[in-house]
């Protein structure tokens, strides 16, 4: 039969209710039935022993003390009406008949003498039947004490042994069940809970047996392939050339590659399963590798006394589209760290040795311009025109050659000092001034007069300003304009270029500055290092640089400087 545990507390709140009720009922009967014999002592047979000795006292008075008569007459009455006891109606007619007498003729003792005689004959009855009801009383005490000892005694001791075994029933299976739990969550999948009841503890005891054994089938039935895997994953991580760190969602470290022990210097085991940033309290290059940059600048590591440089790389681990944890693995990019810098040095080496023949071409076609070398016809004028074209563009690359060259090995010389920023816009007009009257475009100076000095390089941001009008010039359509602009905002100065060409489409704006990018299907020459290296000439002044564009509305190109 099911015994729902439900039931099983409200047996257990309704037994404890009935006992409570039966000792209540039982005294509440017993002090009922004392009372009642009480009062009965107290208004019949009291009542009538004091009327017989008020008339004992008026019996002796009733000669002398006409008062005393109706004293008499008064207890007697109500005598008469508290007659309780056999044998008392007829002793209290024979005292109503003395008394009669005694008023007719208060000198015949005899009725003196037989009204006393009835009148003891009433106390006697009286005082009996007060013995009998005491007696009656005491017994009822002495039942009542009985009785309730009994139910008492018998009550304490179910009620004892319920309070004793009752929690048991409710804890027990509890008890059981969290021990199941816990010997479960420590993978023991054999363990098992009995419960010999039908009751909702028995229902969970089922449902814990059933979900353990589910648990060890399913331990049991894919363990050798999850030890497989891991171990396969284990060996794959270990032999790889990245160094590799692995993170829980906590970021507790869960495993550290060979080459990752090796380039921390840490054992694996003082590392997997504390917290990262623990570790990285005594590891330097752990706690470099925690802070995550913007800029994925290549760690550089020394190895047996030689420069190794690595770049960082993060991946979530993702499951349901939560992260679960994280991957840090430190890729070797020696190998082409040391080619591009020997890429960088040739740059420098060829572009350095290429101003020396370019300018002497540029010297020599300037003799040929002059006419005291000799006269030129027309088509040797236009060869001359187109080498010395082609000479100034090799010039201008070969600049850049060397600016990126300073800029690739990090060593751009600045010279900063305050500059005037209108010498600056000067300078770039002047400079592209042959280029804008080729092309006719007007190039328009915004700049106010009382213009505040800037804290930069000169030189440097000189020739960004003029590569900004350059690009801006040959962009632009014939017969245009580009506006240049100056102005302070705060602690800074806004200088600016701006054309009405055909713009920039908005998904290349990010790419602008890139080295080497140049838009797609752009026809214009150049080699795509102009805006990169003017970048960073600005940044490393402590600017700012950065383009606003729309399509068919024009580009415009805006650095910011400290003053």
């Amino acid at each position: 039969m099911r015994f729902p545990v439900k039931s099983k507390l409200a047996f257990g709140v309704t037994f404890l209710f009935v006992c409570i009720l039966v000792i209540g009922i039982l005294a509440i009967f017993f002090i009922y039935r004392l009372s009642n014999n009480t009062d009965a002592i107290l208004k019949d047979n009291y009542n009538t022993l004091l009327y017989c000795n008020n008339m004992l006292k008026d019996i002796d008075t009733i000669k002398d003390n006409p008062k005393a008569i109706n004293d008499f007459e008064t207890n007697l009455k109500a005598q008469e009406g508290n007659i309780t006891e056999p044998g008392e109606a007829q002793a209290t007619q024979q005292l109503r008949f003395d008394f009669s007498q005694i008023k007719i003729n208060n000198s015949d003792i005899a009725f003196y003498e037989d009204a006393r005689k009835q009148i003891c004959r009433i106390n006697e009855l009286n005082q009996k039947a007060i013995e009998k009801k005491n007696t009656i009383a005491q017994e009822t005490s002495g039942n009542a004490i009985l009785w309730l000892s009994l139910i008492v005694t018998f009550l304490f001791l179910t009620t004892f042994s319920f309070v004793i075994n009752f929690p048991g029933w409710i804890a027990n299976p509890i008890k059981l069940l969290t021990e199941g739990i816990k010997e479960v969550a420590n993978k023991n999948y054999d363990k098992r809970i009995y419960f010999q009841s039908s009751d909702e503890f028995g229902e969970l005891a089922d449902a814990f047996n059933q979900m353990a054994s589910k648990l060890h089938e399913y331990e049991h039935s894919n363990l050798a392939k999850l030890m497989f895997e891991k171990k396969r994953i284990e060996t794959i991580i270990g032999q790889m050339n990245d160094a590799v760190i692995g993170l829980d969602a906590q970021k507790n470290i869960l495993f550290v590659n060979s080459i990752a022990e090796s380039l921390l210097n840490l054992k694996a085991d003082e590392a997997v399963g504390k917290y990262s940033a623990d570790v990285a309290l005594k590891n330097d290059l752990l706690r470099n590798l925690l802070v995550k940059e913007e800029k994925n600048v290549p760690v550089k590591i020394v190895i047996d006394g030689k420069e190794n440089f690595f770049t960082k790389e993060y991946k979530n681990v993702m499951n349901n589209n939560e992260i679960i944890g994280e991957v840090i693995a430190l890729k070797n990019i020696t190998q082409f760290k040391e080619l591009d810098v020997s890429k960088t040095n040739f740059i420098a080496t060829i572009s350095h040795e290429l101003k020396t023949p370019i300018s002497s071409i540029q010297m020599s076609l300037k003799l040929l311009e002059d006419k005291r070398i000799g006269e030129t016809n027309s088509e040797q004028k236009q060869l001359i025109r187109s080498v010395k074209e082609d000479s100034e563009r090799l010039l201008k690359i070969t600049g850049e050659l060397l600016n990126m060259t300073q800029v690739e090995t990090g060593k751009i010389h600045l010279s900063i000092q305050q500059a005037d920023v209108k010498e600056i816009i000067r300078y770039a007009i002047d400079a592209t001034k042959t280029q804008a009257e080729q092309k006719k475009v007007l190039v328009e100076v915004h700049c106010p007069e009382d213009v505040q000095t800037v804290n930069a390089d000169t030189e440097k941001t000189a020739w960004v300003l003029t590569n900004l009008i350059s690009n801006a010039i040959r962009y632009s359509n014939e017969n245009s304009k580009i506006v240049v602009s100056a102005k302070s905002i705060g602690k800074k100065m806004e200088l600016s270029v701006q054309d009405f060409g055909k713009g920039i489409d908005s998904k290349y704006t990010d790419k602008i500055f890139d080295r080497y990018f140049r838009i797609p299907g752009t026809k214009q020459e150049g080699t795509g290092l102009g805006l990169a290296i003017g970048k960073e000439f600005i940044e490393a002044q402590g600017g700012e640089i950065k383009v606003e564009s729309e399509i068919g509305q024009g580009s415009k190109f805006i650095f910011f400087l400290n003053t």
